[in-house]
């Protein structure tokens, strides 16, 4: 049993394809199928059911794997302790960002970063929490930008700031002429969110929730489904109704839009972002490094915000 073949084995129950698993541990598949082939005879069980499209592991195969993720991870460490001792920031860090913060937040501290970094590779992709979760789970990300508390054991959180949530409201609502709003006051018939999926969504229904509002999808005419705050905007500002936003959306917003942004009264609901990694995550001193820049990069105001009222995540 290798090193090589347990990481063979991890990146077959991660992609459930062979062709593909070879691909990304760049070799070819036979080279592939046949230390698997190897370990599948040396353990005398079978780890895959290949009968089956997409391939999946057997039952003893699930518990073998489990263990092989410990394994490679610990292996890892090895690598990463060595690197510490050299005092030296290098290779690839995978960062998955929710889509309700990679606009706003990425451009405040990626460029800094990277200055300070040239021999970190920074990837970054746009996934939604469960993704990134899974993601984080197969070692597919080295690091996640989200929205928490999750309440999942498999993740530990590392909350980074507190924003509030506010009101972008069309100037021709009844609410438009109200400097501060609460939440029964929102009209939940004209309130434009985002699809299922997002966590910004469940939370803004929380909010609702809480005041005792229910939601109807579409009311009226129009009946958008949208991924995109921006595009929440748009429509707000040419058709009607109101969408709320997370603080950090509105922070460069044009002169001539600030009257559209209403604040709520306090306790103002708030969202805690944080950086998510695996329990077992390896490159501490990359992750320090990303928390400490991101940090840094949050405008005072919302950086020295205390933790009050954090809408749950989930509905």
């Amino acid at each position: 049993m290798t090193l090589v073949q347990l990481e063979y084995l991890l990146a077959v129950d991660t992609h459930r394809h062979f062709a593909t698993a070879a691909e990304h541990c760049f070799v070819t598949q036979p080279t592939l199928s046949m230390q698997l082939q190897k370990l599948e005879e040396e353990l005398g069980v079978q780890l895959f059911d290949r009968s089956r499209v997409p391939v999946r592991p057997t039952e003893i195969g699930k518990e073998v794997i489990a263990q092989a993720r410990t394994v490679v991870a610990e292996a890892r460490k090895i690598r990463e302790i060595v690197q510490n001792q050299k005092q030296e920031l290098s290779g690839e860090l995978r960062i998955g960002v929710i889509p309700t913060l990679a606009p706003y937040l990425i451009p405040l501290f990626i460029t800094r970063f990277m200055a300070k970094y040239p021999e970190v590779r920074v990837v970054v992709q746009e996934l939604l929490t469960e993704q990134i979760v899974q993601k984080l789970n197969h070692e597919l990300l080295d690091v996640g930008l989200l929205v928490t508390p999750l309440e999942d054991k498999s993740i530990k959180e590392l909350p980074l700031f507190y924003e509030t949530f506010v009101a972008y409201i069309n100037p021709n609502h009844p609410l438009a002429k109200n400097k501060t709003i609460a939440p029964e006051q929102l009209d939940t018939d004209e309130l434009w969110i985002l699809n299922e999926g997002h966590c910004f969504r469940s939370q803004v229904l929380n909010i609702c929730n809480r005041a005792g509002g229910a939601y109807t999808a579409g009311a009226g005419h129009l009946d958008y489904k949208s991924g995109s705050l921006e595009t929440l905007k748009r429509i707000v500002e040419t058709q009607r109704g109101l969408t709320l936003l997370p603080e950090l959306s509105v922070l460069d917003i044009p002169p001539q839009k600030e009257g559209l942004v209403h604040l709520f009264r306090e306790p103002q609901p708030q969202r805690e972002v944080s950086l998510v990694v695996h329990r077992s995550f390896l490159k501490k001193k990359l992750v320090e490094a990303l928390q400490q820049e991101i940090t840094a990069a949050i405008p005072d105001e919302i950086r020295n915000r205390k933790k009050q009222q954090v809408v749950e995540v989930r509905v």
